[in-house]
Parts: structure tokens; sequence; C-alpha cells
């Protein structure tokens, strides 16, 4: 049964898998870039950054060589920018201490910052062809319907276990490649189309109608909920106040407007403001509320502090800004029919 899994696999992968950039190379920083970009990401919202980050930074030396501002600016709209951190981090390392060249082992690669177990093997299979299963979301997704395992899905350990024992040793890049982009566009999460399924009379779950009821997942916990206050406040000379976060915590390292996130403000507003709005941010914790409010002020008339700087408002697109930040910005310029 498993040799005829592993055939069927590579036969369809050979008929429909995507044109991805990715899969074109053996080049392991583009495969790393790749994969830390696809890590929280669809691949239609993943693949213009990837296109973006190998033209500003071709090689790992590139990405090293670039201030920090520069590569959170160009990652803004991803989201969890500790990635971008890691990889940043990561980066240099590999300039500074291996001359730019990533290590070869599995072993080795999941000891660099910000790389794990998936990454890694990622990395090994793809660009070395080592014998080392991959296992996201999408290949958890064919191994619980395929097998028929009714272990939740957060049980990393079981499913690699399972990977590790189906894995094509003869051809691993090729067959975790499969496993991913069966995944990702055969058996699929809702509705997938088992009736032309290829894998269909030696499918667990299908034969036993259970294909909406795998993989288990057990409910999320409840999330809990906060309010803050967003001032987008702008003077007399067309300029915003923003300030750089902190670089640990939410955020860090970003740029942002005054707000009482997890603090109070520390700025004396006049009570009245231009316009109102709001907007919901969802984190993995927890939820967030915002209220935003959009000010006019004389600029001699607020007294700076805790690294708060004006900024002109053309010149705002230079800066990275969390998610809720840019679109705060954004909606209010659109209105003023800035750009």
């Amino acid at each position: 049964m498993k040799e005829i899994f592993q055939q069927r696999l590579l036969n369809w992968f050979e008929q429909n898998k995507r044109n991805l950039p990715w899969r074109n190379t053996q080049n392991p920083y583009f495969i790393w870039l790749s994969e830390v970009i696809l890590q929280q990401t669809r691949v239609a919202q993943g693949l213009p950054y990837y296109l973006k980050f190998i033209e500003k930074y071709p090689t790992i030396q590139d990405l090293a060589k670039a201030p920090e501002d520069e590569v959170m600016k160009l990652w803004q709209g991803l989201g969890y920018y500790s990635r971008a951190k890691n990889m940043h981090y990561t980066a240099k390392y590999l300039t500074e201490i291996h001359q730019g060249q990533f290590p070869t082992s599995f072993e080795e690669i999941k000891q660099l910052k910000g790389v794990g177990q998936y990454t890694a093997a990622a990395i090994a299979s793809f660009a070395f062809n080592q014998p080392v299963a991959v296992v996201d979301g999408n290949v958890q997704r064919v191994l619980a319907r395929w097998l028929g395992i009714n272990t939740d899905i957060k049980n990393k350990k079981i499913f690699q276990s399972h990977a590790d024992a189906l894995l094509n040793f003869e051809k691993p890049a090729a067959h975790n490649q499969a496993m991913m982009e069966f995944g990702a566009v055969q058996c699929v999460p809702q509705n997938p189309d088992c009736a032309s399924c290829i894998m269909q009379d030696i499918c667990y779950a299908y034969k036993n109608d259970l294909v909406r009821e795998l993989p288990i997942r057990v409910k999320k916990p409840f999330k809990p909920e906060k309010k803050a206050y967003f001032y987008y406040i702008e003077n007399e000379e067309h300029q915003i106040l923003i300030r750089k976060r902190p670089n640990k915590g939410i955020w860090a390292n970003l740029y942002e407007i005054p707000n009482t996130l997890n603090t109070e403000l520390d700025l004396t507003l006049p009570a009245q403001y231009l316009e109102k709005g709001y907007l919901k941010h969802i984190f993995t914790h927890f939820i967030l509320h915002i209220t935003w409010l959009h000010y006019k002020i004389q600029k001699q008339d607020i007294v700076l502090s805790q690294n708060y700087e004006w900024v002109e408002i053309d010149k705002t697109d230079d800066f990275a800004y969390p998610v809720p930040v840019q679109k705060i910005i954004t909606t209010i310029r659109n209105k003023k029919g800035l750009f």
C-alpha cells in the first residue's frame, strides 16, 4: 500500500504541480525564504513578497547587509514580524560565520535561529535531497484522511512519525513537495473533490465517510478581547506623529502612532477631533478592538516624549507599521485625496 501511494502521488504531482518559482531552484536561500514567508501566509499572498525579496536581496549577503528597518518595511503586510527579524539575524550570522553558505545537514539547519523542524526539513530535502519528511498542515490533512489518524492535529510527533514511515527515500524532495501540493490542491480542507481523487480506493476517510471529520482539531480556547485608542495626529506643517516600538514584544521594532495599547497616552490632546473610526485586529492570543481618532493640532501645542517624532505625511511610506496602523494611515490619507 505504501508503494502504491508513493507512486500515485508522484504521478499526480508531475501532472498537477503549480509552477512556483521556489520549485525551480535548489538554492537553499531561496527555499528558506519561501518557506519562512509561507509559514503563516497563503501562496497567493506570499508570492509577490517572495519576488520582491529576491529582487531586492538576491543573496544571503545582500539580506545581511540590509538595514533592519528596510527589511521590516518590505515585510509589511505579512504580519508575524518575528519571522522577518529572525531571518535577518540568521542571514547576518551565516554571512559572518559561514561566509554566506547554508549548512547542508538537517540537524545543523535546525540550529539556526527561527528555523524549526518543518523549515529545516524543507531546506534539507528540497535543496540537498536529504531523506527528511516535511510536515505542514497540508501534509497532516493528507495523512489524517488517508490513514484515518484520529489524533488531534496538534500532536505533531504522531504525524511526524507517520510521515517518516511513508517517505520515499529514493526521491525525498519530490515526495515532500508532492505531499504538500496534494494537500493544498486536491485534499483541501473544505469540500475536497474526492470523486476524482487518485487515492479514493485506498483512502480510509473516503471509504468510511470521515472526510469532513478528519483531521481532528480540538476547539481553540476562547480568545480574550481588548480595547485601545489609536491617535492619528497631524500638524499645520503636514506632518504626523509616530514612534518606533521597543525591540521586544508585540510589533517589535515597527513604527506606530500614539495609542493606549498596554500603556496610557502620555500626550495632552484637545477635546475636538476631525473624525473617528473603528477596526478589529485578530492576534493569535487575543482580539483587539481599535477606535481611532484623527486630530489636527498646532505643532507648538504638544510636548513630545517617549521617542515620538514628526514625519512628513508624504514620507510615511518609508516606515514599516503593524497592519492596523497601516490601515488607519491609509484610510485617512485616501479620504484626504493625498494619494
